[in-house]
């Protein structure tokens, strides 16, 4: 095997290793509020998580085709093959740490950085990142948890009056059920975002690599990172469904429903405007959405505090992560 082949492959290794570390690291925060509310025991939530991220991440493209070419252009890439394992590596590595320590951290932003963050190590400048793209990827990923924060609220809102005089007993059962429908549905649209990810490190190595020649991903690459994350939701993130489904607020049936229904609204929209997204933020989001429009006073603040500050330190620390690893890779590569 030739030193090309080598790197590509190693890229699509750590590649498939993002996303099943991305499958227990942020595919919890899809069935959190599920499992909160008793709706589905854990065993069963993970196993449906599983099952709709791989139909999910085989559903849409458009995302991963974000990655590969509106961040910088893969192209023109110089020393590429090296700037993407730099960028896959700082990836894990920020998503391990957060997980250690049970912060929902973003697994968009830390990929986000990272290619960023290599590339520029690479050409020794700033203007390497296409402005255009790059801006609009971050304008994203700052303004959705705040439509996601305003969708929760708004939701939560009918719900309560809708729901005002219902029994609350029957209304549980209901809501619990709605629940099965709504995670499933939440899990499904994680697929459509967050696998496309991986998807666009892999497609961008083999065009560095000259083994292809177009931005979409071929059907291998689809299947392999369809199956790494749903392989990565088996395995469960119970740290982060700690956090998110009892550490924000204290979830019930109605305000789980809605949260969910939130949360996939607001991730279906950006896959199909074909926009990567934190399904973290997304969400954490909706639930502090929900849980504001229910009573501001229940929500744990601290904790949403806590989560902020890592949302904002992810890009600028993956980006300079992954520029150490590009100096140290291009000693040796």
């Amino acid at each position: 095997m030739d030193f090309l082949m080598l790197i590509t492959v190693a890229i699509i290794i750590f590649s498939l290793m993002f996303d099943f570390i991305n499958g227990f690291h942020d595919t919890a925060n899809a069935v959190a509020t599920a499992v909160s509310t008793r709706a589905l025991s854990p065993r069963h939530a993970i196993f449906l998580a599983a099952i709709m991220n791989f139909i999910g991440a085989l559903t849409f493209t458009g995302v991963a085709s974000t990655i590969t070419k509106e961040i910088v252009d893969p192209f023109t890439l110089d020393n590429g093959l090296v700037v993407v394992l730099s960028a896959i590596l700082a990836a894990i590595v920020w998503n391990l740490v957060t997980w250690y320590y049970g912060i929902p951290s973003s697994s968009s932003h830390a990929l986000i950085g990272a290619i960023a963050g290599s590339a520029i190590a690479s050409a020794g400048s700033f203007s390497i990142l296409h402005y255009q793209g790059f801006t609009k990827i971050v304008l994203v990923l700052i303004l959705s948890p705040v439509i996601a924060f305003i969708v929760g609220f708004t939701i939560y809102s009918i719900v309560k009056k809708v729901f005002k005089n219902a029994n609350l007993t029957k209304a549980n059962r209901n809501f619990r059920f709605f629940q099965i429908f709504t995670a499933s549905l939440q899990s499904f649209s994680h697929g459509t975002n967050d696998a496309q990810k991986s998807m666009g490190i892999i497609t961008m190595a083999l065009i560095v690599a000259n083994m292809q020649t177009s931005v979409e991903p071929a059907l291998w690459v689809k299947v392999a990172c369809a199956t790494a994350m749903g392989l990565g939701t088996a395995v469960g993130g119970w740290k982060i469904i700690k956090t998110v489904g009892g550490n924000i607020m204290k979830i019930r049936p109605a305000n789980g429903a809605s949260a969910d229904l939130s949360s996939a609204l607001t991730i279906f929209t950006a896959s199909w405007l074909h926009f990567p997204l934190s399904t973290t933020h997304v969400v954490s989001s909706s639930i502090l959405g929900v849980g504001s429009s229910n009573r501001i006073k229940g929500v744990h603040w601290n904790t949403a505090k806590r989560m902020i500050i890592t949302w904002v330190i992810t890009l600028p620390i993956t980006a300079f992560i992954a520029a150490i690893f590009y100096m140290i890779l291009n000693l040796f590569l």
